[in-house]
C-alpha cells in the first residue's frame, strides 16, 4: 500500500533531507580543503629543510659518489650531518637518490640502507623524473601512502654539481598521522555543530513555512474539499489570507472560483429547464411535422392503378425536407419533392409554409400546370422573405389513365426512372431556378409518358451527399447501384434497400442533412 504524505510531512522531510545533505556536502568540502592545506604545510616545510641540507652539503662529492659509489671521510661526516638532521627536525626519512628509468632508484645516502642500495619508486615517478632530468623541483607536491612507510609528504629538489648539472635528488619525507586525528577531531566538531545548526534551522524554517504556507494552503484545500462536497457556497474564510504573495492571489482566485461556480451553476439549472422546454417543444413540433407529411401506407388502398411510399429522416428534431403527393381528382395525382434551405427550426416553419402553398395552389385549379403552380407558390414566398430562403421543388402531376405526366424541376435532384424490365437510370433535364429566389420568375416544364411497371424515385441532397468517415461522399453511382439491387421491388421495399445501403456506406459518421425519399410505381388502370 503506498503511503500518502501530506504537506506538513514533506515539507519536515524535506527539511531534514536538504540540511543533512548540505551538512555532508560541507563536511566533505571541509575535509578536503583541510588535508590538503595540511598536506601543503608540511610539504613546504620540508622543502625549507631539503634548502637548508643543500646549503650545507658539498655538491660535487654527491656527484664523486654517484659515480664510485663508495664511501670516504666527507661521506661519514655527511651521513653523521643528516642523521642529526632527521633527528632533531623530526623528518621521517632524509635520502639522497639517483633515478632511472626503469622506475628505480639508487640511493647515495639512506638511514636504513647503505650507498648503492637500490629501491623501486613506489609513487609519483614521472614526478620524480621530471626533477631529476629538468632540474626543477616538481610543480606538485609528492604524498604517498604505503604499508611499509606509512602516510608521508615528500619534499623533493635537484642536487647540481658545480657544472649545473643535476647528480642526484634529495627527499625530505615527513610523517602525515597528524593530519588523521585533526580530521577525525574535525569530522566530530563539523557533525555536532552541524546537528546543532539542523535542529534550529529545522526550527524555524518550520515556524515560517506553518504561517506562511503551510496553513494557508491547508485552508484552501479544506475549502475546495468542502465546496466540491458539495456544500454550494462560497467560502469567505479565504480572504483571511493575507500573505500578500502569490497564495494570498490563489485564495482570492478560489474564492472568485467559487462564486463563478455557483453562479455557473445556477445558470445552468435555468439553461436545462430551459432546455427541457424547448426538447419538449421540439419533440411537439416533430410529431407536428412528422403529421403534416402523409405517413399512412398504403395511402389510397382503393386504388390499384399505382403504389407509392415515402421516407423522411431529419439530421435534427425537424428538418427543411418534405415531400408530399394528393390526389387532385380522381384520374390526377400530385407528387411533391421540396428541400428547404438551411436546417432546423427556421427551415421547418418555412417548409410548413411552402408544402402547405403549393398543395393549396394545385387543389384550386385542376388543370393548373407544375410550372405555373410553381410560379403562384414562388411570388408569394418571395413576399416578405427577409431571411433570405429558399427551396428546391420538383413537382409531377400524372394522369393516371394514361400515364402521360407532366414535371417542373426548380433546383433540385434529378429524378431516377425505371422502366418496365428494365434498371434504375437518371432522367436528366434542364433545371429552373429554386422557389423564392426572385419574384417573377418563370419555371420550365415537360411532359413525359410512363407505362404499366415503371417507376419514378425522387430523393434530396441528403442521400447522396452523405459521408463517410473518410469524408467520401454517397454519389449518384451507389444510388444506382442500391435501387438496381432489387430494381422490381414493391415501393417500401425499394426505399429500405436505399437506407440501408447508405447507413452502410455511413457507419458511425454522423447525419448532417436531412435524406428525404419517394418512389412511385404505375401499374395502369386496367391492372
Amino acid at each position: 500500500m503506498k503511503i500518502k504524505w501530506n504537506i506538513n510531512k514533506k515539507a519536515i522531510a524535506g527539511i531534514v533531507a536538504f540540511t543533512l545533505l548540505f551538512g555532508a556536502l560541507s563536511c566533505t568540502a571541509g575535509i578536503w580543503i583541510f588535508d590538503r592545506a595540511i598536506e601543503k604545510m608540511y610539504n613546504d616545510r620540508g622543502y625549507v629543510l631539503a634548502n637548508i641540507i643543500l646549503n650545507e652539503i658539498d655538491h660535487d662529492k654527491i656527484a664523486e659518489y654517484t659515480r664510485t659509489w663508495e664511501a670516504d671521510d666527507y661521506y661519514h661526516w655527511m651521513e653523521e650531518y643528516l642523521r642529526r638532521i632527521e633527528e632533531y627536525s623530526g623528518a621521517a626519512f632524509i635520502y639522497i637518490a639517483v633515478p632511472y628509468e626503469d622506475k628505480t632508484m639508487r640511493y647515495v645516502y639512506d638511514s636504513d640502507t647503505f650507498i648503492g642500495d637500490t629501491d623501486p619508486i613506489a609513487a609519483s615517478f614521472e614526478e620524480i623524473w621530471t626533477a631529476y632530468t629538468e632540474g626543477e623541483r616538481p610543480s606538485s607536491y609528492l604524498v604517498r601512502r604505503s604499508k611499509k612507510y606509512g602516510y608521508l609528504t615528500s619534499s623533493c629538489l635537484p642536487v647540481k654539481d658545480s657544472t649545473g648539472q643535476v647528480v642526484a635528488l634529495l627527499f625530505v619525507d615527513t610523517y602525515m598521522d597528524v593530519i588523521i586525528s585533526t580530521l577525525l577531531k574535525y569530522v566530530f566538531n563539523i557533525t555536532v555543530i552541524t546537528l546543532v545548526l539542523l535542529v534550529i534551522f529545522c526550527v524555524l524554517n518550520w515556524i515560517v513555512m506553518r504561517k506562511n504556507f503551510i496553513d494557508p494552503i491547508m485552508l484552501i484545500r479544506d475549502s475546495v474539499g468542502k465546496f466540491a462536497k458539495g456544500s454550494a457556497q462560497a467560502d469567505d474564510s479565504l480572504n483571511k489570507i493575507k500573505s500578500g504573495d502569490e497564495i494570498e492571489d490563489l485564495a482570492k482566485s478560489v474564492h472568485d472560483m467559487e462564486k463563478e461556480i455557483i453562479n455557473y451553476i445556477d445558470d445552468i439549472k435555468s439553461i436545462t429547464a430551459e432546455r427541457e422546454r424547448i426538447g419538449a417543444e421540439l419533440n411537439v413540433a416533430t410529431r407536428i411535422q412528422a403529421d403534416m407529411l402523409p405517413s399512412i401506407f398504403p395511402p389510397f388502398p382503393d386504388r390499384d392503378a399505382f403504389d407509392i411510399y415515402a421516407t423522411m429522416s431529419p439530421a435534427k428534431e425537424v428538418g427543411g425536407d418534405f415531400y408530399d403527393f394528393f390526389l387532385i381528382d380522381d384520374d390526377h395525382i400530385a407528387m411533391v419533392m421540396a428541400d428547404v434551405s438551411g436546417k432546423g427550426v427556421p427551415a421547418a416553419l418555412f417548409m410548413v409554409i411552402a408544402k402547405t402553398l403549393i398543395k393549396n395552389r394545385s387543389m384550386m385549379d385542376e388543370k393548373m400546370s407544375p410550372a405555373q403552380i410553381l410560379y403562384d407558390v414562388n411570388n408569394q414566398l418571395c413576399e416578405g422573405n427577409d431571411s433570405d430562403m429558399f427551396v428546391t421543388v420538383w413537382l409531377c402531376i400524372i394522369e393516371l389513365s394514361t400515364g402521360k405526366g407532366i414535371a417542373s424541376n426548380a433546383g433540385h435532384e434529378h429524378p431516377a426512372i425505371k422502366h418496365e424490365g428494365g434498371q434504375y437510370s437518371f432522367k436528366e433535364y434542364k433545371h429552373s431556378m429554386a422557389v423564392a429566389v426572385f419574384p417573377e420568375t418563370k419555371f420550365e416544364e415537360h411532359e413525359f409518358q410512363i407505362m404499366p411497371g415503371d417507376s419514378i424515385f425522387v430523393y434530396t441532397d441528403g442521400v447522396v451527399e452523405a459521408t463517410n468517415v473518410a469524408d467520401d461522399l454517397y454519389g449518384t453511382k451507389r444510388l444506382l447501384d442500391a435501387l438496381n439491387i432489387e430494381p422490381d421491388a414493391d415501393a417500401k421495399q425499394l426505399l429500405t434497400n436505399v437506407k440501408k445501403n447508405v447507413e452502410e456506406f455511413v457507419g458511425a459518421t454522423s447525419q448532417f442533412d436531412d435524406m428525404t425519399m419517394m418512389c412511385f410505381k404505375y401499374y395502369g388502370e386496367n391492372e
